[in-house]
């Protein structure tokens, strides 16, 4: 398992990224009043367990701790890594964490979690929020397919994944994330069981996709021209990789899943009030702006985002909201293996 822990310092070697949050940083937080602050203050520091790649995430928690003073610890690894460090430590109750953020929060077993009331709550879209009130939102990530402009032009793009079919040339062009759970969840939704079985059969047949082992390498193979295209991968993904000057683009179909980037205070946390206030920064307008500089899609209705037409260019699609727990994760991770690892 790698992880990796960085000191907030260093984040000051990333000088360039900074630029867009620097009006955010001159004013008062808008998530926090100076009472909240200083209390959290008064407890040192702040350790945060983030999927969120470096780049990313050392600009959004300095504006955190230029706001606040707070000393942020950031210990990135993958969604697996970060779940099973803390199994580990809650084993021997420790109170290493204080905020959590990566798509899989819904994954931990509830008693890990505190439930948590947020004024910002308010703020965001409903379907960010657990009923339980132990995860909110923090970005979006839409499921939709993507393609090399250079390689494809859009006048051939399917309008259905029936159409994919009409393709037989794109056999061994194609990328595709073989861990797509959430993809083939919603294939079996829109389609039905029985039909979604045979259409995604067919499409591994005719296409041949070739696995690529995770999102963000997807987005960068189909960027760089490796792919021509995929069935499916995260719009924000493509939108990174587009807005570093590669030639990639994305497109609407029915169904579009819907996730979300989430954030859980631990309910053993060390720096409570310090979690408190950062997890009410994640959704506020200042954190969510400066996550939309690299592609993030923001849950607040009142954050544009980047480009500006990133959400409603999907069109009006069958939106299928997704939130696995364990139980979940499991059964449709062995779906999902049977039917694009087929043997």
């Amino acid at each position: 398992m790698h992880l990796s822990r960085f000191g907030l310092a260093a984040v000051y070697a990333l000088g360039t990224l900074f630029s867009a949050a620097t009006h955010v940083q001159a004013q008062a937080p808008s998530w926090a009043s100076a009472e909240q602050i200083a209390a959290a203050k008064a407890e040192g520091e702040l350790t945060v367990y983030g999927s969120m790649n470096e780049q990313e995430a050392l600009p959004l928690w300095k504006l955190f701790e230029d706001s606040t003073g707070i000393k942020v610890n950031y210990v990135r690894s993958s969604d697996t890594g970060l779940l099973s460090r803390i199994a580990l430590e809650a084993r021997a109750q420790q109170k290493t964490w204080d905020i959590v953020v990566t798509t899989a929060v819904s994954k931990l077993p509830a008693e890990f979690l505190a439930p948590v009331d947020l004024p910002g709550a308010k703020q965001i879209i409903p379907q960010a929020v657990d009923p339980a009130k132990r995860w909110h939102g923090v970005y979006a990530n839409y499921n939709s397919p993507a393609y090399n402009t250079k390689l494809i032009s859009a006048d051939q793009l399917p309008k259905t994944y029936e159409d994919f079919l009409k393709h037989p040339e794109w056999a061994g062009k194609v990328g595709m994330d073989p861990n797509d759970s959430q993809w083939v969840y919603a294939m079996f939704q829109y389609y039905g069981e029985d039909k979604a079985r045979k259409l995604i059969k067919d499409l591994v047949q005719t296409l041949k996709p070739v696995h690529v082992d995770g999102h963000l390498a997807l987005a960068r193979a189909i960027g760089i021209g490796e792919y021509a295209i995929t069935l499916n991968n995260y719009s924000n993904l493509t939108i990174n990789v587009k807005l570093a000057g590669g030639p990639t683009d994305y497109w609407g179909m029915d169904p579009m899943a819907i996730f979300f980037g989430q954030m859980g205070v631990s309910v053993r946390a060390a720096h409570p009030k310090s979690a408190l206030l950062a997890a009410n920064f994640l959704i506020s307008k200042e954190a969510q702006t400066q996550m939309t500089t690299q592609g993030r899609l923001p849950v607040r209705p009142d954050v544009t985002p980047n480009p500006p037409d990133a959400i409603t260019k999907h069109g009006d699609r069958k939106i299928i909201n997704i939130v696995f727990n364990n139980e979940d994760e499991r059964k449709w991770s062995k779906i999902t293996q049977e039917l694009l690892n087929p043997k």
